[in-house]
């Protein structure tokens, strides 16, 4: 399988929100693609960027992304990385893409002297579990909660 990995471009966007639109259908969520290439571009392509996001790039497809932010921790008095979307299609699964995606942001992470890398995923994705058990990954139980606003 002969892919790049590099920074999302502008281009890219309209693949992206396609590609979200797809993890949250994995994730058994709620998607509305309206409004959101202009909210990711904002987020990813202002003067000072709140998400940054990188893209598996095939030869004429984007077949996967991983999105991650910065945040500060107060147990930890430091920054640390947060990945906030990992997701590949179905047919690049098995590649070990993933792993060399969150290769990447721990290396992102540690440049930017980062006290650890967090994510989460839902208790039933129990293949992503066991994937980053085998990373080194340690989980937390804990309920993620949501609030309008």
């Amino acid at each position: 399988m002969e892919y790049t990995i590099r920074n999302c471009e502008i281009a890219d966007l309209p693949k992206l929100v396609i590609l979200c639109q797809k993890h949250t259908e994995f994730e058994k969520a709620d998607y509305d693609p309206t409004g959101k290439e202009e909210g990711l571009k904002e987020a990813l392509f202002s003067e000072n960027p709140k998400l940054f996001c990188l893209v598996v790039a095939t030869e004429n497809d984007i077949v996967g992304y991983v999105s991650y932010n910065f945040t500060y921790s107060t147990w930890s008095a430091g920054d640390f990385i947060y990945m906030d979307c990992l997701f590949l299609e179905e047919e690049v699964r098995n590649y070990g893409i993933g792993e060399v995606l969150i290769n990447k942001l721990k290396e992102i992470g540690k440049a930017k002297n980062c006290v650890n890398m967090q994510w989460r995923t839902p208790q039933f994705n129990e293949r992503a579990i066991k994937f980053y058990h085998r990373m080194g990954a340690k989980g937390k139980d804990k309920i993620c909660f949501f609030l309008d606003l």
